[in-house]
C-alpha cells in the first residue's frame, strides 16, 4: 500500500527527491514518516509529517537539508533531501501510523519495500 521511489546514486552535495505513493486507502489524518537504514545500522528516523496540519518533524541530521512533504489529492508523501552527504547513504523506507510517536517506527503499520540512495564522495 505505500510504494517509495526515487533514490540513487548521486554525488555529495547534490540534491534528490524520494516519493512515497499510497493506495488502497487515504492516509491524509495519519503520521507519515521517512526512516532510513545504512549498512550496519539499525533503521532510524529521517522525518515525519503529521495529520491533516502536516506538521513536520526531523531528526538532526536531516533538519536543514531535508523537506517532507505531502499531496493529499495525490496520496503521495515526498522527501526532498539537498546537500546530500555520503552518511546519507542507506535504503529509504516510508512508512505511515494511525497513533504512537513519529520517530518510533515501531508504531508504524504501513512500511513501503525501501529505495536506495548511494551518496559518493
Amino acid at each position: 500500500q505505500l510504494q517509495a521511489s526515487g533514490g540513487g546514486l548521486v554525488q555529495a552535495g547534490d540534491s534528490l527527491r524520494l516519493s512515497c505513493a499510497a493506495s488502497g486507502r487515504t492516509f491524509s489524518r495519519s503520521i507519515m514518516g521517512w526512516f532510513r537504514q545504512a549498512p550496519g545500522k539499525e533503521r532510524e528516523f529521517v522525518a515525519a509529517i503529521v495529520g491533516l496540519g502536516g506538521s513536520t518533524f526531523y531528526a538532526d541530521s536531516a533538519r536543514g537539508r531535508f523537506t517532507i512533504s505531502r499531496d493529499t489529492a495525490k496520496n503521495t508523501m515526498y522527501l526532498q533531501m539537498n546537500s546530500l552527504k555520503p552518511e546519507d547513504t542507506a535504503v529509504y523506507y516510508c512508512a505511515a501510523a494511525f497513533s504512537g510517536s513519529y520517530s518510533y517506527d515501531h508504531d508504524y503499520d504501513y512500511w513501503g519495500q525501501g529505495t536506495l540512495v548511494t551518496v559518493s564522495s
